[in-house]
């Protein structure tokens, strides 16, 4: 998959976020956005993923040299981020089992298995309302990672993560990334350790 942004911008009423990002994202890469707290790092991220209208420019998608409609692009991603909520009520089987239905999982990974890589096979069965905020978050990179699509969008990864947390988000990208385009909106280095492409969010005031 390649993404290219033109122009892009994004303000709310008069105040500018950010303007004119001319840059592509390709496939093969992991790419950190980078900038302070309210820079507009989770907002560039929300308008590659569709959810959010840029002010000005464009953004085009494709796969293979064929261009992708924008607005089906949401088949084509999946994001973990610290504003997106867990349906608390489903157990964490019935969570993957409900995702199932819109997204297979990489190498056809049965709940059982994802559970037990994300080091969660003794909840699997418990309700995601009864996890604690650090199981919450692994579920939610379950979900993102193990998602057969061929973007790949995190948000602070590592939100409410422990040591040991951020060890297995660091080996599940190494692991299970390498045909995604991965791109990671963060300021902290731990998280977005593995990538190799750099957007300063900051270059584009």
């Amino acid at each position: 998959m390649t993404i290219s942004l033109e122009n892009t911008g994004k303000r709310y009423n008069y105040e500018w976020i950010f303007r004119k990002i001319n840059f592509t994202f390709e496939k093969g890469n992991r790419y950190a956005v980078l900038g302070p707290n309210g820079s507009g790092k989770s907002t560039l991220l929300q308008i590659i993923a569709g959810s959010l209208a840029a002010s000005e420019g464009k953004i085009n998608y494709s796969i293979s040299g064929n261009i992708l409609n924008s607005d089906y692009i949401f088949r084509y991603l999946s994001l973990s981020a610290p504003y997106l909520e867990l349906i608390e009520e489903y157990t964490f089987a019935e969570l993957l089992g409900f995702q199932r239905y819109f997204k297979p999982f990489l190498n056809n990974l049965q709940a059982e298995s994802i559970a037990k890589i994300v080091q969660l096979e003794n909840a699997l069965h418990k309700q995601i309302r009864f996890f604690s905020s650090g199981m919450k978050q692994r579920a939610k990179l379950a979900q993102a990672i193990f998602a057969d699509a061929p973007l790949l969008l995190l948000d602070e990864p590592c939100t409410n993560l422990d040591e040991a947390g951020c060890q297995l988000y660091q080996e599940l990208i190494t692991q299970y990334t390498t045909n995604k385009l991965v791109i990671i909106s963060s300021n902290d280095p731990q998280e977005y350790e593995a990538c190799n492409r750099y957007l300063h969010i900051t270059d584009y005031k």
